[in-house]
Parts: structure tokens; C-alpha cells; sequence
């Protein structure tokens, strides 16, 4: 079982910056994939942005151009650099792992909230 456990959020003002962290438990070469996810009051969970063992990386269309994912092999850890933040980017932040038999966990989620 992948444990992962995120940090990071906290309450910005509008324009600021935040970096949310995800540590997994175990290897993030036995991981495929990780991702954020995130989800306001209301509103369905969207992915915010993911990458793979390879690199590649996926993002949403909101996020493009502001946020930023990134990976530390070493520290089995997954950044979520977050910039020019908006008030609709408030919203519970999830973190994500597809591990390399396609099972999916998650965090327990972190609070992001932006005031206008």
C-alpha cells in the first residue's frame, strides 16, 4: 500500500504563490504516475496536473502556464509549484499515485484558499 502524505497549503491572497509537497512511502520508481487533483465545494474532483516515470506531464487547462509539476526521485516526493493564484483556484488539493500495477491511492488532502 502507497501512503502518501501532502503539505504545503495554507491561505494565499490573490497573485501569491504556494508549493504543496507529496512524499510517498515507498520507491516512486515502483509508482507510474503522480498527480494532483483537486476539488471545490460543489464541484467535481479535476486533475490539476500529473506526471510520469518518464516525465511526461499532463495538465489542466485552468493551470496551464501557472502551476507547475515537478518530481524528486531521490526524496520520493512530488511538487506542486502553484503561481499567479485566483480565487477560483480554491479548493481541497489532492495527491495522486497510480503505483506500476494500476492501483490508485490518494492523500488525504490539503486546503488551498486564495482571497480576492
Amino acid at each position: 500500500q502507497v501512503q502518501l502524505v501532502e503539505s504545503g497549503g495554507g491561505l494565499v491572497q490573490a497573485g501569491g504563490s504556494l508549493r504543496l509537497s507529496c512524499a510517498a512511502s515507498t520507491s516512486i520508481f515502483s509508482i507510474n504516475a503522480m498527480g494532483w487533483y483537486r476539488q471545490a465545494p460543489g464541484k467535481q474532483r479535476e486533475l490539476v496536473a500529473a506526471i510520469t516515470n518518464s516525465g511526461a506531464i499532463k495538465s489542466g487547462d485552468s493551470v496551464k502556464g501557472r502551476f507547475n509539476i515537478s518530481r524528486d526521485n531521490a526524496k520520493n516526493t512530488v511538487y506542486l509549484e502553484m503561481n499567479s493564484l485566483k480565487p477560483e483556484d480554491t479548493a481541497v488539493y489532492f495527491c495522486a499515485a497510480r503505483d506500476n500495477h494500476y492501483d490508485e491511492h490518494w492523500g488525504q488532502g490539503t486546503q488551498v484558499t486564495v482571497s480576492s
